[in-house]
């Protein structure tokens, strides 16, 4: 099997707050910005990686979802319970000003892991827990 990573999906409760917050703040690319019923899916990446994707999407376009299940996911969502993503740099304190420069929620400063990793992490404009580890 020859499988990749091609997307991965995190909720937005604010599409224009999304674009700013991984354009303008992570330094991502936006290759995709589609409309549809009043509701915005955006898709974004790191430019040096054009076939791998962050689908930012509005987490009530689900038909099938009720609206019970609406309310719980826009409480775990303000909570900052609902998503994460693990992105990698080879400068998590240079990374970590930079997005800190930007007023990102900050949830953890740089901090060497009792795992073996140095990390970071923040949230983004909808709660979503983004971490940020070094890579060698």
């Amino acid at each position: 099997m020859d499988l990749t990573i091609h997307a991965s999906f995190l909720p937005h409760s604010d599409p224009d707050e999304s674009v700013a917050f991984y354009r303008d703040v992570l330094g991502f690319e936006v290759r995709k910005d589609v409309g549809f019923n009043g509701m915005r899916w955006i898709t974004v990446g790191p430019a040096a990686q054009p076939g791998t994707s962050v689908v930012l999407y509005p987490p009530s376009a689900d038909p099938g979802v009720t609206e019970a299940e609406r309310q719980t996911v826009a409480e775990m969502m303000a909570k900052g319970t609902y998503a994460v993503i693990l992105l990698a740099t080879s400068d998590v304190d240079g990374t970590f000003d930079r997005v800190q420069a930007h007023d990102a929620e900050v949830v953890q400063e740089p901090t060497d892991q009792p795992y073996g990793v140095r990390d970071c992490a923040f949230r983004d404009p909808a709660g979503n827990l983004i971490r940020i580890q070094q890579t060698k």
